[in-house]
C-alpha cells in the first residue's frame, strides 16, 4: 500500500534543557488526584507514532518493548529511535516516571510498547501503520494510543482498528489539526474520525477550545493540547501544541480508568464498559459538541463541579 499517512502537523512552541514540575495539563485533568488509587501499574499503552528516546531518564523505567515499521535504520525492527521528537514528547505525557525531576505523565507507572510507524519525517505507509496495530493487538496491550492522521478513508487501516476494539483494546486518536475555530464546519482525519475509536480534541489551558482542532459529530471529547511540556529527544524537555498533545492525556487516563475500574468491579472490564467510564468522567465546557464531544476529561468530575460551585458562590460574594 504505498499511500501515506503523516503526523498530523504539530507546532513546537519551546524546548528545554532541565524542567522539575507536573506539566499543567497534567493537574488540568485531576490526575495527581487518583495517584493514590492508581499509577496505572501493570497497564501497557502501546504507542504508534515516531518512536521514542529510550534512554531519556523519565522514559527509560517506563518503556517494556518496541519495534520499527519503517524505513529508518535500513528497517531494522530492533531500533526504534526517535529521530523527529514527536513521539517521545507522547510518550512522556502518558507516562514519564515521577523520579522528583523532569515531568510525570498521567499513569506514571504504566508500561509502554513503542511501536515506531513514522519515520523521521513524521511520515509513514499504511501498511506500517496497520502492522503497527495488528502487533499491538498480538502483544494483548490494553491501549492503543496513535497522534497521527491523514485525510483518506482506508478501509484496511479501518479493519485493523476494529479488530483491536474486537480484542478488548482501547483506541485512542487525534481528532486532527486542520480546524478552522468553526462549529459550523466539518474537518475529517483518520483514523480519528472512525465510529469506533476515541477522537480527541483540544482546548488551552485557559480551557478554550483551539482553534486547529477538528470540529466534526466524531468527537468524543477534548484535553489539553496548547503549549504541553514533555519529554523531548537528547534528553530534553519541550512545550508542544495540537490534537497529537491532547491524546496521550485520554491515552494515560484510561490507563488509569482501567486499572481502578478492573478492581471496583474486580473483573476486567469490555472495551464499551471503559469507554462508558471514560465519559462519565467529563465536564462540558460549553462548546458545540462537533467541538468539545462530551467535554474536557476530568477524572474526579466530583471535585470538578466541587471546585466550579465554590467559584460561582465566591463570585456571588
Amino acid at each position: 500500500m504505498e499511500k501515506r499517512l503523516r503526523l498530523i502537523p504539530y507546532q513546537v512552541n519551546e524546548v528545554v534543557e532541565v524542567v522539575s514540575e507536573v506539566p499543567e495539563g497534567i493537574k488540568m485533568i485531576g490526575a495527581p488526584k487518583i495517584w493514590e488509587k492508581s499509577k496505572g501499574k501493570g497497564i501497557t499503552v502501546a504507542i504508534l507514532d515516531t518512536g521514542c528516546d529510550i534512554t531519556h531518564p523519565d522514559l527509560s523505567e517506563r518503556i517494556i518493548g518496541g519495534r520499527n515499521f519503517t524505513d529508518d535504520d535500513n528497517g531494522n525492527p530492533d531500533l526504534y529511535t526517535d529521530y523527529n521528537g514527536h513521539g517521545t514528547h507522547v510518550a512522556g505525557t502518558i507516562a514519564a516516571v515521577q523520579n522528583n525531576n523532569g515531568v510525570i505523565g498521567v499513569a506514571p507507572e504504566a508500561g509502554l510498547l513503542i511501536l515506531k510507524v513514522l519515520n523521521k519525517n513524521g511520515s509513514g505507509q499504511y501498511d506500517w501503520i496497520i502492522n503497527g496495530i495488528n502487533y499491538a493487538v498480538e502483544q494483548k496491550v490494553a491501549i492503543i494510543s496513535m497522534s497521527l492522521g491523514g485525510s483518506e478513508d482506508v478501509p484496511e487501516l479501518h479493519q485493523a482498528i476494529q479488530n483491536a476494539i474486537a480484542n478488548q483494546i482501547l483506541v485512542v486518536c487525534a481528532a486532527g489539526n486542520e480546524g478552522d475555530g468553526q462549529e459550523s464546519s466539518d474537518e475529517f482525519s483518520y483514523p480519528g474520525s472512525y465510529n469506533e475509536v476515541i477522537s480527541v480534541g483540544a482546548i488551552n489551558l485557559q480551557r478554550r477550545s483551539s482553534e486547529f482542532s477538528n470540529s466534526n459529530n466524531e468527537v468524543d471529547l477534548v484535553a489539553p493540547g496548547e503549549e504541553i511540556l514533555s519529554t523531548y529527544i537528547n534528553g530534553k524537555y519541550a512545550r508542544l501544541s495540537g490534537t497529537s498533545m491532547a491524546t496521550p492525556h485520554i491515552s494515560g487516563a484510561l490507563a488509569l480508568i482501567k486499572d481502578v475500574a478492573n478492581k471496583n468491579f474486580e473483573r476486567n472490564l469490555t472495551e464499551p464498559e471503559l469507554y462508558a467510564q471514560l465519559i462519565k468522567r467529563t465536564v462540558p465546557l460549553g462548546n458545540s459538541p462537533k467541538l468539545e464531544g462530551n467535554g474536557l476529561l476530568y477524572l474526579t468530575v466530583e471535585d470538578y463541579l466541587s471546585d466550579v460551585f465554590n467559584q460561582k458562590l465566591s463570585a456571588q460574594v
